[in-house]
C-alpha cells in the first residue's frame, strides 16, 4: 500500500499525540525517579538535592535517587537529563553554572537550556561572602573600593578558573564600582584559601559555609555579602548593595528541572510536593545552616527568573571577555 506524504504526516502527528496521552494517564509514578546532579557529592547543589529526595520519595512513594553526574562545569549532567525521557522519571538540579552561565560562556554546548528543560520550581538561593585577606588594610566595601581605585590592577583577585561564579562576581563589582583587579585563575577552591589567607592573593567571593571557618579563626576577613539583604548567620556584615553599589546582588540559586515534554500534570504535581518539602521547618533549619534561603515558586515564576539570569549573566560575561570551548 502507498501512503501520501501527507497522511504519513498525519500518521506520525497522531502517534506522537497519543503517546503523550498515554504518559500523561499513566499512573505517576510508577518506578524509581533518578534525580540528576550534574556536581560532585558534597557540595551544595547535592546537599539540596538530598534534603528534598528522600521526602519527595516518601510524598510518591517512589524512591528519588540521586544520580551525580560531575564534570565540565556541569555540562555533562546537563546533557545526560536533556536526553532522558519526558515522562517525569528524571530530575535535575540546574544552578547558575549549568543554566545561567554556560550559554554565554560557551560557544558550543550539547543541550539548551532554554528550549530542552521545564522549570519546576527554585529550591533556594544563596549568597556568597565577599572575603579579603587581613593583611590587607580594609575593614568593609567602601574601604576596598578606595584602596582599590588607589592601586590600579594591584589587587589581585582569585576563582577557580575563567567563567567560574567567583570570576565573574568579580568582573561585576569591578565593572559596578569602577575598579581594575587582577584576575589569578586557580584549579580548586583549596588552593586559592590557602593562598588568600598567606596573603598570594587579596580578594575573592566565597560560600559562606566554606569560608566560614577561616572567618572564625581570623585568617580571613568578611567585608560584605553579595544578596539582597543581610544573612541570618552574618547580620552584622553589610550587604555589597548597601555599602554603596545600590542594585548589587549574585547568589548561587539552586532549582528543579524536568526535561522539555513532560505533561504538564506531572510538573505541576512535583511543583506542588517539592514546595510543601520546603515548608518543613527541619528542612528549613538544615539549608538555613548552609546559609541558603528557600523558596518554593511556581514554574512561571521559576521560568521568568532564569531569563533574567541569563541575561544578566550574558552581560557579565562579555565585559569580563571569558570564554569556555
Amino acid at each position: 500500500m502507498i501512503v501520501s506524504a501527507g497522511l504519513a504526516a498525519l500518521i506520525a502527528t497522531s502517534a506522537a499525540a497519543q503517546s503523550k496521552k498515554d504518559i500523561a494517564a499513566a499512573p505517576y509514578p510508577d518506578k524509581p525517579i533518578r534525580f540528576i546532579v550534574p556536581f560532585t557529592p558534597a557540595g551544595t547543589a547535592d546537599i539540596l538535592a538530598r534534603s528534598v529526595a528522600h521526602r519527595l520519595g516518601e510524598r510518591l512513594n517512589q524512591q528519588v535517587v540521586i544520580d551525580n553526574r560531575p564534570g565540565s562545569a556541569g555540562i555533562i549532567g546537563t546533557e545526560i537529563a536533556a536526553k532522558a525521557p519526558p515522562d517525569g522519571h528524571t530530575l535535575m538540579m540546574g544552578i547558575t553554572a549549568n543554566i545561567a552561565i554556560n550559554p554565554a560562556l560557551y560557544a558550543k554546548l550539547p543541550y539548551d537550556a532554554s528550549r530542552d528543560f521545564i522549570p519546576v520550581t527554585l529550591i533556594a538561593k544563596a549568597p556568597y561572602l565577599m572575603v579579603v585577606t587581613p593583611a590587607l588594610p580594609v575593614k568593609s566595601v567602601q574601604d576596598f573600593i578606595a584602596y582599590s581605585k588607589a592601586r590600579p590592577g594591584q589587587v589581585n583577585y582569585a576563582s577557580t578558573g575563567s567563567g567560574s561564579a567567583g570570576h565573574l562576581t568579580a568582573e561585576l563589582f569591578s565593572s559596578m564600582a569602577g575598579v581594575k583587579m587582577t584576575h589569578i585563575p586557580y584549579k580548586t577552591s583549596a588552593a586559592h584559601v590557602v593562598d588568600m589567607i598567606a596573603g598570594q592573593v587579596q580578594l575573592m567571593f566565597s560560600g559562606m559555609v566554606s569560608a566560614q571557618p577561616h572567618i572564625q579563626s581570623g585568617k580571613l576577613r568578611a567585608i560584605g555579602i553579595t544578596g539582597a539583604k543581610r544573612s541570618p548567620l552574618m547580620p552584622e556584615l553589610a550587604t555589597v548593595s548597601e555599602s554603596g553599589l545600590r542594585g548589587f546582588e549574585v547568589v548561587g540559586w539552586y532549582g528543579v528541572f524536568v526535561p522539555a515534554g513532560t505533561p504538564h500534570a506531572i510538573v505541576m504535581k512535583l511543583n506542588g510536593e517539592i514546595a510543601r518539602i520546603l515548608k518543613l521547618p527541619e528542612v528549613g533549619e538544615r539549608l538555613a545552616s548552609e546559609g541558603a534561603e528557600l523558596s518554593g515558586n511556581t514554574p512561571e515564576e521559576f521560568a521568568a527568573y532564569i531569563k533574567a539570569e541569563q541575561a544578566k549573566w550574558a552581560k557579565v560575561v562579555k565585559i569580563s571577555g571569558a570564554r569556555a570551548h
